[in-house]
């Protein structure tokens, strides 16, 4: 996410458009992404090592996109107040603290805990590799910066669902441990390269942070997500229930108060505007509810590879392989296709990815049939970035910044809720018959309905004349 506007850099300071800048740019975002692709190879191992529960896998994995989602919008701010590279060296420092105490972390709700502290700093440190970009990079050199980046979020897919398989399967330190563990040494070569690099003086932005915005938004996510992952465990205690209520309560107090805050002057989380825009909640349903499909797909999926089919961890991180690199393909090369192409392709991949879903239950014995399914479902869900941009299309150009910090959490919160919604239904559906290809078929009629109303939300971009105007990176 930027700022509002991307200013250029300090009279007398000179656009670095030098490759060591970009290198520890992209390597904090690849390491944050590898870290995230990662851990769901580990899942199983860290069950067995930890004593893991099904909701404890989920918060492992959910704890951190939360935080990330939650705070997303603010780290963007606290770049523009103290400047982007300053808290791009904050992050990466929080962010290496905290990848080593999740890998020596002794039970599971500590990691958990510390994983909630890797999102943090995760939202901390990213937001500024795109602001970086924009005010360092000019002309050409902006546009070669962009197609590496795009390379990188496509490439965290991919190389996180490899290594996990690789550093579970070599069995140190009780298996899942590396995975943590590898981001430390990559963390403090950036910790030393990022004050060599980076520029020395920045020109700061007035963002100004929505401290009441996100002391609202915080709760108001975990309400909902929390019960969610714990009640089935639980028994669906009466707290869960009352949590449950809670939520949309506080999301309508959290509109309220943006709203005054908006009025006021102030940069509120979710400007109300944007809200406003004719045409926006339908697509930005869409955003939500695609990644939500996706994060779940990868969750379970990993779990069934592990566990009826009797993959190892390698095995089952290369199995992703061709699903990711169909997803990456498509996320990336889109843009080749003629303009009018484009925004049709939404619906059109998220119906894909439907059809797709209603064989894995079917398909859950494994093989070739079950390979290619997988390829079916990377292809269709690759729109995800069209999707971005089409989106964006409703929001007014003054409002650009906003909108793309709206969606960006969105897409965030959307594999929160997938993981905690469809994860439970996998995780409760597996518990009884204690196979997970049985799971499999509830789960995918699930993914399937979830895919077909985010068809039915995204529709109306492929009717939509008016051309995007503002580009979102694919996979911020």
């Amino acid at each position: 996410m930027t700022d509002r506007s991307a200013p250029s850099p300090v009279a007398g300071t000179p656009r670095r458009s030098g490759r060591a800048l970009l290198a520890v740019l992209l390597a904090g975002q690849f390491m944050s992404l590898l870290d995230v692709n990662i851990v769901n190879v580990a899942l199983p191992t860290l069950r067995a090592d930890l004593g893991a529960s099904g909701a404890g896998l989920q918060l492992v994995v959910a704890g951190y996109v939360i935080a990330y989602a939650v705070l997303l919008v603010t780290g963007a701010r606290l770049g523009s107040l103290a400047g982007p590279g300053r808290m791009f060296r904050i992050g990466v420092t929080a962010f290496t603290a905290a990848s080593l105490a999740c890998g020596l972390a002794p039970d599971t709700w500590t990691l958990v805990a510390f994983r909630f502290l890797q999102g943090a700093a995760a939202a901390l440190m990213l937001p500024q590799v795109m602001s970086l970009i924009q005010r360092e990079y000019t002309g050409a050199a902006r546009a070669r910066a962009l197609g590496v980046f795009s390379a990188v979020v496509s490439g965290g897919i991919v190389a996180g669902q490899v290594a996990g398989g690789l550093l579970v399967g070599a069995d140190v330190l009780g298996g899942w441990r590396p995975v943590f563990l590898v981001n430390v040494p990559v963390g403090l070569a950036l910790m030393l390269a990022a004050p060599r690099v980076l520029p020395r003086r920045e020109e700061r932005g007035d963002g100004g942070l929505d401290l009441p915005g996100l002391l609202l938004l915080t709760p108001a996510v975990l309400t909902l997500v929390v019960p969610l992952i714990l009640g089935h465990e639980l028994g669906w205690p009466v707290w869960g229930w009352v949590s449950l209520a809670a939520s949309p309560f506080l999301v309508a107090l959290l509109v309220v108060v943006e709203r005054r805050v908006a009025a006021r002057g102030g940069r509120p989380l979710v400007n109300p505007r944007v809200l406003r825009a004719p045409g926006l909640p339908p697509a930005a349903a869409g955003v939500l509810l695609g990644p939500c499909t996706w994060a779940a797909f990868l969750f379970t999926t990993t779990l069934h590879l592990q566990g009826d089919l009797g993959y190892g961890p390698l095995a089952s991180g290369l199995a992703f392989v061709p699903c990711v690199t169909a997803f990456a393909l498509v996320s990336t090369r889109w843009q080749r296709l003629p303009e009018r192409w484009h925004r049709p392709l939404v619906p059109i991949g998220y119906g894909v990815a439907a059809l797709g879903y209603l064989f894995v239950g079917p398909l859950a014995g494994g093989g070739p049939a079950h390979l290619l399914l997988t390829v079916v479902i990377g292809v269709g869900l690759g729109v995800m970035p069209i999707a971005m941009n089409a989106t964006l299309a409703h929001v007014p150009a003054g409002d650009a910044a906003d909108g793309s910090g709206l969606l960006l959490t969105l897409t965030q919160l959307g594999q929160v809720v997938g993981i905690a919604t469809i994860g439970t239904l996998f995780l409760s559906s597996a518990a009884g018959p204690g196979s997970t290809r049985h799971a499999e078929y509830a789960t995918g009629w699930a993914l399937a309905a979830v895919a077909l109303l985010t068809v039915v939300c995204t529709l109306p971009l492929a009717l939509r004349r008016r051309e995007p105007r503002v580009t979102a990176p694919a996979g911020s």
